[in-house]
């Protein structure tokens, strides 16, 4: 991944310089300032280390690719650049890439997570998908959740919902947080932590 070296007497000055230099606007940029450069008898210098935003996106393809390459499945990647990039996996073994309960497809985006994280020096967000399977299933929480909701508010009992990762807890906490009727708990501890959905009070 290309990375550029840019000086300034400010910050705002060097970032500027790199926008000019690379016709990108400051959004798209990952910039860390390096180091502050003076001498004896020198004005002070700010130097920045600059990755282009669409640099990371195609090292992360690449490095997919490789990856499902490596473990032995023929596939292709379609990236969809939008507030956090997403990049689907189609492959020849949909199924065993994502593994039971998505497990296989967590760990390949903590694998990659770990070797963007190395290489840009900071975390940045993005999803991994294999054919839109967590839209599938972010869907069938959403259902699963107001579903639920509906049985608590008519019983006023409590419902208890089977292990979820954090993800998938993260996901029902947001569909119910402006339920008027139920609101949402989790207890217990990890990997056995339960999502609980609660009658509110009249």
């Amino acid at each position: 991944m290309e990375k550029h070296n840019y000086i300034g007497k400010t910050i705002e000055e060097a970032i500027k310089e790199a926008e000019i230099s690379l016709q990108e606007t400051k959004d798209n940029l990952i910039i860390h300032e390096k180091e502050v450069k003076s001498g004896l008898f020198k004005s002070k210098k700010v130097e920045i280390e600059v990755i282009e935003k669409r640099e990371v996106t195609k090292f992360v393809k690449n490095y997919i690719s490789t990856l499902v390459k490596d473990l032995g499945f023929k596939a292709s990647i379609e990236v969809k650049n939008k507030e956090i990039p997403t990049y689907t996996i189609y492959s020849d073994n949909d199924s065993l890439l994502i593994g039971k309960n998505g497990k296989n497809l967590q760990a390949l985006s903590k694998v990659v997570s770990q070797a963007v994280l190395k290489e840009v020096g900071e975390p940045y967000k993005f999803l991994i998908d294999v054919n839109s399977y967590k839209e599938k299933h972010e869907k069938s929480l959403e259902y699963l959740a107001k579903k639920v909701a509906r049985e608590v508010k008519e019983s006023k009992v409590e419902a208890k919902l089977d292990s979820l990762n954090s993800y998938e807890r993260r996901i029902i906490h947001n569909v119910l947080a402006s339920n008027k009727y139920v609101y949402t708990e989790s207890i217990g501890e990890e990997p056995n932590r339960h999502l609980l959905i609660k009658p509110k009070e009249d």
